[in-house]
């Protein structure tokens, strides 16, 4: 079985990277209400664009999107 979206965006995770993906994911990390366990790129988006104030454009979320899909 596929690792939710939110499991992939952790190993993104590094505190002293300021490149856009890993600040997604820095950021995702202390969202509570984060949908943890999404594998579907719409419930994903929607939720993002309507509550992600942290994430400055969802071209962030598309790049990290398909890193999610390229992964093995």
């Amino acid at each position: 079985m596929r690792q939710s979206f939110y499991q992939f965006l952790m190993t993104q995770r590094n505190p002293e990277d300021y490149e856009p993906v890993a600040e997604f994911a820095n950021n995702a990390f202390y969202d509570q209400s984060f949908p943890k366990q999404e594998t579907r790129f719409e419930p994903l988006s929607k939720y993002l664009e309507e509550n992600a104030s942290y994430l400055p454009s969802m071209t962030v979320f598309d790049t990290a999107w398909q890193m999610y899909l390229e992964q093995d």
